[in-house]
């Protein structure tokens, strides 16, 4: 078994992200290093909180974790560094700004936005209970409407008069 360096460890990482994004198959054939061992590498680089990609390449798909891992990862970083960060991994800051944001409102359960969310929920019940009436009175006057069609057309046939072109 062949023993390597962290630092080549992590030179072979990269080429799993972006811009390279190549897969596990492509960086094994290239460097000659086993897809078993490349496996083992990238979890135990995911499991450190080192954002690499799962199965899939689109960034929008990584785990949470590694969203995570990079957020933290440029939480300290001016918008210059940011964006030079995102252009080695394949990311827009503007993304990195979404997961953020999507990070702290899950976070976020103040007593504000808890009776807000009550509010929120007792209205949309006060609105569904208003069109179910609605609905309700409608389909009476619908059944009501059918009841008379078919009421008229019994008079018609028992009276025996030609139906009038209303």
């Amino acid at each position: 078994m062949k023993h390597y360096s962290p630092e080549r460890k992590e030179a072979v990482l990269k080429k799993l992200l972006p811009p390279y994004n190549m897969t596990v198959a492509e960086v094994s054939a290239q460097e000659g290093i086993s897809l078993g061992a490349l496996y083992n590498w990238r979890k135990k680089a995911r499991l450190s909180g080192t954002p690499v990609p799962g199965p899939s390449k689109s960034s929008e798909e990584w785990s949470s974790e590694a969203k995570f891992a990079v957020v933290v990862e440029t939480a300290p970083l001016s918008e210059a560094e940011l964006s030079q960060y995102c252009r080695e991994k394949g990311l827009y800051p503007e993304q990195v700004k979404s997961w953020k944001q999507g990070f702290i409102d899950s976070l976020n359960t103040s007593p504000e936005r808890k009776r807000e969310e009550q509010k929120q929920a007792k209205a949309d019940k006060k609105r569904v209970r208003q069109l179910e009436k609605e609905l309700q009175r409608k389909e009476k006057a619908l059944a009501e409407a059918a009841a008379l069609l078919v009421l008229r057309k019994k008079l018609n046939a028992l009276y025996g008069e030609e139906p009038e072109d209303d």
